[in-house]
């Protein structure tokens, strides 16, 4: 059933003006534990995609609550990571529709196991200026913002706005030139740091010494590299380490092949 708060919260103290009305379906329970807001492209590159996976389930496992849209995308993916009862979806309709569609099972359980927060009445469609205050209150809750992927002038850029304002700290995850060119522009900008190593970063946000490092180790990934595969022979094997490794300089990829550079 429907209800609504009837207590503040003080984390949206920081939007531009209060949310006149707040009504939630799930666990209010989850407003009380630290949380991280995720957002990002609706069409997110294969890199954008796993890593966020792994990110998020890294953070869940530091007892951090999941903050994001419900839109299809990478918010999809956080709150999939996250598990429905470790996840804050906060909706641009009524809470009487589960929008968009194509997420309706998703949104089916975190409405039983996790929270579901609206500034809407019931039967509030999906209009266009829902999305911004959606947005800003995505941004309020979060204690940081992390921003997987992002291109110039999208609705991810105006949530990076609002955490701007907020004073909020915002992270990205590093992309190649010509890929998500609005989180490259921030960290140009020095106004984002990237998130090279994610077990380092949940260390650093969240204090945590014990993060399970990932099963597929460096020297797997070298050793497979040097007997000179085709691009995408390394990239279905080793997507996320690929990419990182093209970046620090370790490999280098030419005529379609991996080569090892150190």
């Amino acid at each position: 059933m429907i209800e609504k708060i009837d207590f503040q919260i003080e984390a949206l103290e920081s939007m531009k003006s209060y949310p006149n009305e707040l009504f939630y379906l799930g666990n209010v329970g989850l407003l009380k534990k630290q949380k991280i807001a995720i957002v990002g492209s609706r069409k997110p590159n294969q890199y954008a995609r796993e890593r966020t996976t792994q990110l998020v389930k890294k953070l869940v496992q530091a007892k951090r609550c999941i903050v994001s849209g419900g839109a299809i995308g990478i918010d999809a993916i956080a709150h999939k990571a996250a598990g429905a009862k470790n996840t804050i979806m906060v909706a641009a309709t009524g809470l009487d529709k589960r929008y968009p569609t194509i997420n309706k099972n998703l949104i089916c359980d975190i409405e039983q196991e996790g929270l579901i927060l609206s500034q809407f009445q019931a039967g509030t469609p999906s209009n266009r200026y829902n999305f911004v205050l959606r947005n800003e209150l995505v941004v309020a809750l979060g204690e940081i913002l992390i921003v997987a992927y992002a291109d110039e002038n999208s609705g991810t850029m105006r949530s990076v706005e609002y955490a701007l304002k907020m004073g909020k700290k915002i992270y990205v995850l590093p992309h190649r030139i010509g890929e998500s060119e609005g989180t490259n522009r921030l960290l140009a900008e020095k106004k984002a740091e990237a998130i090279y190593d994610i077990d380092a970063f949940v260390t650093k946000i969240c204090g945590q010494k014990n993060i399970e490092h990932s099963s597929v180790k460096s020297d797997d990934f070298l050793e497979f590299c040097r007997t000179n595969p085709a691009y995408e022979e390394v990239l279905q094997q080793f997507a996320s380490r690929l990419f990182e490794a093209e970046l620090s300089g370790e490999v280098e990829i030419k005529n379609g092949r991996v080569r090892v550079l150190t």
